[in-house]
């Protein structure tokens, strides 16, 4: 038997029913009252958003800082950041913390609901940087940067230079070099890279040394050689590392050096070989090899 189930009418919305025009009406209505609505909520944002309680009114700078301080640093940089703490670029925050001398890398970030937290990385200066002493420094990076040098606690920062981009190797020769004339108890205070490679270092005694050319191999292997044998020379006639006066290490076979007080060096007068004055001496490995069974200068008998 078949079922059978009632019939209902049809469900006919009022406003399908209604004339074109009033359905126009009534969309036109509805935009009219959400463009309103939107337009009060955007007031009452910008109302929020300008409101002087979410003013940037607090900075709490975090980091080890030594050559700057929270309160010198609120007021050079709060002038210039603009917007409040909803509207405030953290980006061109950070790029104002980061034109403070000595500052190296700054974080930035918000503080509910009127601050910024602050942390700085300080610039650790390693040496001047340059053919005078000036404002340019490098750091342990082996990155320039510009700062006060009178804000060092020490000044006895070595003078570094060389060719552009070459920061970072001539900071690595220094490091390498440091420990080798610190066992004769002299201190480099100048270490500069020629255009063509070449490589020279001036000692606190005023002694020059010239270092010669080619791969930081090479140069290191000249210096250590040039200090394990120069004791040898000192010892020999009787003077202190201090009287080094010049020393070239250019030659393929040995070095040169100038002492302070020893004024002759008899027959040892070969090509490279040459009397300066009564206080000023060279001596040459080949020569001293060629004329003594042993030679102080390369250290074999």
């Amino acid at each position: 038997m078949p079922l059978l189930f009632p019939k209902f009418p049809p469900i006919r919305h009022p406003h399908l029913d209604a004339p074109l025009d009033v359905r126009l009406m009534n969309v036109t209505a509805s935009f009219l009252f959400l463009g309103v609505w939107l337009l009060v909520l955007g007031f009452a944002l910008m109302w929020v958003l300008r409101h002087p309680t979410f003013s940037i009114a607090r900075i709490v700078v975090d980091g080890q800082l030594t050559h700057n301080n929270a309160v010198t640093l609120r007021a050079n940089v709060a002038p210039y950041l603009t917007g409040n703490f909803f509207t405030l670029d953290l980006g061109q925050a950070q790029q104002v913390f980061e034109q403070v001398p000595w500052v190296r890398r700054a974080e930035v970030r918000r503080a509910y609901p009127s601050g910024l937290w602050v942390r700085l990385h300080e610039h650790e200066a390693q040496a001047y940087w340059g053919q005078e002493v000036g404002a340019s420094m490098l750091n342990t990076f082996g990155e320039i940067f510009e700062a006060n040098h009178s804000d060092l606690e020490q000044d006895t920062l070595p003078r570094l230079f060389g060719p552009a981009g070459s920061a970072p190797q001539v900071q690595a020769m220094y490091y390498a070099l440091h420990p080798l004339f610190e066992a004769l108890q002299l201190d480099i205070v100048a270490l500069v890279q020629h255009d063509h490679g070449g490589w020279w270092l001036q000692l606190d005694n005023d002694a020059r040394v010239e270092l010669g050319t080619g791969k930081t191999e090479e140069v290191l292997q000249r210096s250590q050689r040039f200090v394990r044998t120069l004791t040898q020379v000192l010892q020999q006639y009787r003077r202190q590392a201090k009287a080094l006066q010049y020393a070239d290490l250019r030659y393929p076979d040995g070095y040169a050096l100038r002492l302070q007080g020893v004024s002759t060096l008899s027959q040892l007068g070969k090509e490279h070989i040459r009397t300066a004055s009564d206080r000023q001496w060279r001596v040459a490995a080949s020569s001293l090899q060629e004329n003594n069974k042993y030679d102080p200068v390369q250290g074999r008998r």
